[in-house]
């Protein structure tokens, strides 16, 4: 039986995942982006990110943490960010991004994970951004640094 103390810090642990992905579309539509959260993406087992954005002709999909010093991303939601791609966007790979975004205090990192990890079947168990990071996305140019 989950306790009233475990109620609110769910509550808690959620609204802060839906703040940061509110304040992700609009940094993002600052940038030049159309952007919208997904509101149901969290609890479902669809193949859905937290934001999708375009730009020009490239599509992104983000998953968003919220964190103090470092993000997890498990293997099944950086999955999720694949299979969304594939199969809802019609475009060639090369305009479809998978960004992993960890808000971290007042900072964000973005990791943009490349194509032939899922392709090959080579993603980790999970990833990992850290505060310290630069990470590999900058989202002023969308564009990626080291993919």
């Amino acid at each position: 039986m989950v306790s009233k103390v475990d109620r609110k810090a769910i509550r808690r642990w959620r609204r802060r995942g839906f703040y940061s992905e509110k304040v992700l579309v609009k940094l993002l539509e600052k940038h030049g982006y159309n952007a919208v959260r997904v509101p149901v993406s969290n609890p479902s087992r669809n193949p859905l990110p937290d934001v999708i954005a375009r730009r020009n002709q490239h599509v992104y999909a983000f998953e968003v943490k919220n964190a103090k010093f470092y993000a997890y991303f498990p293997r099944e939601q950086i999955e999720k960010l694949f299979k969304f791609l594939d199969k809802f966007i019609p475009s060639s790979r090369e305009f479809k991004h998978a960004i992993l975004a960890a808000h971290l205090g007042k900072k964000w990192i973005f990791n943009e994970i490349p194509w032939d990890k899922w392709v090959n079947g080579t993603l980790p168990e999970y990833e990992r951004i850290m505060k310290k990071e630069n990470g590999n996305f900058k989202i002023e140019d969308g564009k990626s640094m080291s993919v």
